[in-house]
This record gives structure tokens, C-alpha cells and sequence, in this order.
């Protein structure tokens, strides 16, 4: 393994990770106040472009991380389409 595949594997973890608690609380509680619709559904579709791309270019750190975070985004997207 590379240095640079170790490297996306530590970024993937990090920003995988730091979503992780937010995502959790707001499918706990269902509180979607805080969250702007545009954003989170620019986010969502991103996270999936991120998804493709890593997919693709048979990067398995980029893939891995977004589809994790695109699921977890998905949920909160609906959450927020659901509960206004």
C-alpha cells in the first residue's frame, strides 16, 4: 500500500467520521430546523458524484467514504423532505 493510498484512507476516515454525529442526532431526534433543504440536497447529490468518481477511477478511499456519507446524507435528506 502506498503513502498516498494510506493518505486517502485517513481523509476518507476523517470526514466520514466528523459526519457520523451530526447524521446521528438528526436521524435521532428527527430535528431538521438547522438544515437548509438547497444545501443538503447539493451535499447529497455531490456526495454521490464523489461516489461515481471514486467508483470509476478505481479509487477505493473516495469510494468507500462517499457511500457511507451518501447514505447517511440520503436519510437525512428524506428526514428533512418528512419532517419540516
Amino acid at each position: 500500500m502506498t503513502t498516498t493510498t494510506i493518505i486517502g484512507y485517513m481523509a476518507a476516515f476523517g470526514t466520514t467520521v466528523s459526519f457520523l454525529p451530526q447524521a446521528i442526532k438528526t436521524i435521532q431526534t428527527k430535528n431538521t430546523s438547522g438544515i437548509s433543504l438547497y444545501m443538503y440536497a447539493l451535499f447529497t447529490a455531490g456526495t454521490l458524484f464523489w461516489l461515481i468518481y471514486g467508483l470509476m477511477s478505481g479509487s477505493l478511499p473516495v469510494a468507500i467514504a462517499n457511500v457511507i456519507t451518501f447514505v447517511f446524507a440520503s436519510i437525512i435528506l428524506v428526514y428533512k423532505i418528512i419532517y419540516k
